[in-house]
C-alpha cells in the first residue's frame, strides 16, 4: 500500500529537491566563485558551505521562491566573508599595529558592491572558463574526468565512483590532487586565446566524449551500458555547443553523441545483454535525438571549416541513422569517412574501424587483409576489438576454427562481464560450426 500524501516524508522531499537544485545550479555557483577567489577548490569549498546551509535552513523554514537564487546568495556572502579574511590578514601583515577599522569597512563595502555586481553578470563565460579549467591538459584524463563530473556535473565522489567501477577514496584522491595541482601551476581564470585554445578546447571535448564512451560501453563491470555516464556527457556538451557556438568540432560532438545515445534503448537486449549494431530493431532508435543529432551536424558543416574528428565520426554516425534497414547502410561512404578520419587523426583504431567498413562495402576478405596489417600495433595488444573484429571476419570466410580461437581471444582481454558472455557465445557457435 502507497504511502498517502498525509504520510509522505516533507523532509524527504525537501532534500530531493535540494539534491534537483543543486545538480542544475552548482556548476554556475562554482564557475561564478571560482571567479572571485581564483581558486577553484576554494570556490567548491565556499559553494558546497551553501549547500550545507540550504540542507539545514529549508526543511526548517521552507523553500525560498527561488532555490537557485537563494543558493548563489549564500554562496556570495561566504565568498565575501573569505575574502575579507583574506584582505583583512594581508593588511595586518603590511601595517600590523595600526588602525585600520575605519577603512577595513569601507574595503568591506567596496568589496561587496564589487562582488554582488560581478554575480549579477551573465554566467556563461564563467561556465565555460570552468570547462577550460577542470579540463586543463596538465591533469591525467581520469582525473579531468572526475573533476569535471564533480564541478560540472554535480556528481558525488561515490557516484563517480560507482559510475567508474573504482573505490571512493580514489576517485576522492584523484579529485584533491587535480585541485591542488592546478592551484599549484596558477591557472588563470580565463579564456586560453591563439594557438592554446585549439589544445585546450580538444582536452573539453576528450573529456565529455571519454565520459560518454564510458557509459555508451562500459570498460568492466556487469552492465553493457551506464546511462547516467551518457545523460552526464550529453548535458555537458549541449552546455558547451551553447557556450561555444563558432566551433564545429563542439556541433560534432554534440551530434556524435546526440546520434549514438540514440541507439541506447536498442543496444541492450531483454536480460542486459548486449545487441550488436547489425542486429538491432532501429525502430527501437530514438528519432528525437537522431533529429537533434543531424541538425547540430548540420551547424557544424555550415560553420565551413574542413571537418575535425568529431565532425567526421558525426558524419559516419548520421549514416548509420539514416538508414532504415542495416542493409541499406551507405557502407562505401563510410569507408571514404573513415579514410579521411585516419588522415586527420591517424590512429590504430581508427583503422580497425576502417577495415570493418571496408570489409562491409568490398568484402571480408579486403576487411581481414587491413586487419591483419594493425596485428603488430602496439596500442591494439591488449585491445579485445582487434581480435573480435578479426574473428567476426574470419567467420565469414567460414574459417571458423580461427574465428573461435579470436572470439575466445577477445573474451580473454575484454573486462566487461556482458561482452564477455556474448564473445564467448560467439566462439561457440564458431566451434559448433567447424565442426559440423
Amino acid at each position: 500500500m502507497s504511502p498517502s500524501p498525509q504520510n509522505a516524508d516533507p523532509r524527504g522531499e525537501i532534500h530531493r529537491t535540494i539534491d534537483a537544485v543543486w545538480r542544475i545550479e552548482s556548476a554556475k555557483i562554482i564557475a561564478a566563485l571560482t571567479r572571485l577567489l581564483h581558486d577553484v577548490g576554494s570556490a567548491e569549498e565556499v559553494a558546497q558551505d551553501a549547500l550545507v546551509a540550504a540542507l539545514e535552513q529549508w526543511p526548517r523554514e521552507g523553500l525560498p521562491e527561488r532555490p537557485g537564487a537563494w543558493l548563489m546568495a549564500a554562496a556570495k556572502h561566504r565568498a565575501i566573508d573569505a575574502l575579507r579574511r583574506r584582505a583583512l590578514l594581508a593588511h595586518k601583515h603590511e601595517e600590523l599595529g595600526r588602525e585600520l577599522d575605519a577603512q577595513q569597512e569601507e574595503a568591506a563595502a567596496a568589496l561587496a558592491a564589487r562582488i554582488d555586481r560581478e554575480l549579477d553578470e551573465p554566467v556563461d563565460d564563467d561556465l565555460l572558463r570552468l570547462m577550460f579549467i577542470a579540463c586543463h591538459p596538465l591533469l591525467s584524463p581520469e582525473a579531468r574526468a572526475a573533476l569535471t563530473l564533480r564541478l560540472l556535473g554535480g556528481l558525488t565522489t561515490d557516484e563517480i565512483a560507482r559510475a567508474y567501477l573504482v573505490p571512493e577514496p580514489t576517485v576522492a584522491q584523484r579529485i584533491v590532487r587535480a585541485k591542488r595541482a592546478l592551484a599549484e601551476a596558477g591557472v588563470p581564470f580565463e579564456l586560453p586565446q591563439g594557438p592554446e585554445l585549439g589544445q585546450r578546447l580538444a582536452s573539453v571535448l576528450e573529456v565529455v566524449y571519454l565520459i560518454f564512451n564510458e557509459g555508451y560501453s562500459a570498460t568492466a563491470g556487469d552492465d553493457w551500458l551506464r546511462p547516467a555516464l551518457c545523460d552526464e556527457a550529453l548535458r555537458l556538451g549541449r552546455i558547451l555547443a551553447e557556450l561555444a557556438p563558432r566551433e564545429p568540432e563542439v556541433h560534432g560532438l554534440i551530434a556524435l553523441l546526440e546520434i549514438q545515445a540514440s541507439r541506447a534503448h536498442a543496444r541492450v537486449g531483454p536480460s542486459g545483454e548486449p545487441v550488436l549494431l547489425l542486429e538491432q530493431n532501429r525502430a527501437r532508435w530514438d528519432p528525437l535525438l537522431i533529429r537533434r543529432g543531424l541538425a547540430a551536424l548540420q551547424r557544424a558543416q555550415a560553420l565551413g571549416k574542413a571537418p575535425g574528428p568529431y565532425v567526421l565520426q558525426a558524419a559516419i554516425a548520421a549514416c548509420h541513422a539514416c538508414a532504415l534497414r542495416a542493409e541499406e547502410t551507405d557502407w562505401a561512404r563510410i569507408a571514404t569517412l573513415y579514410a579521411t578520419l585516419a588522415e586527420v587523426q591517424p590512429s590504430p583504431v581508427v583503422e580497425l574501424n576502417r577495415a570493418v567498413a571496408e570489409a562491409m562495402a568490398h568484402g571480408p576478405a579486403v576487411g581481414l587483409a587491413r586487419v591483419d596489417r594493425l596485428r603488430r600495433a602496439p596500442a591494439l595488444r591488449q585491445y579485445h576489438l582487434l581480435p573480435s573484429v578479426r574473428g567476426d571476419l574470419l567467420a565469414r570466410l567460414g574459417r571458423h576454427d580461427e574465428a573461435r580461437r579470436e572470439f575466445e581471444r577477445a573474451a580473454a582481454l575484454t573486462r566487461n562481464e556482458r561482452e564477455r558472455r556474448l564473445l564467448l557465445e560467439r566462439a561457440a557457435r564458431c566451434g559448433r560450426n567447424a565442426s559440423d
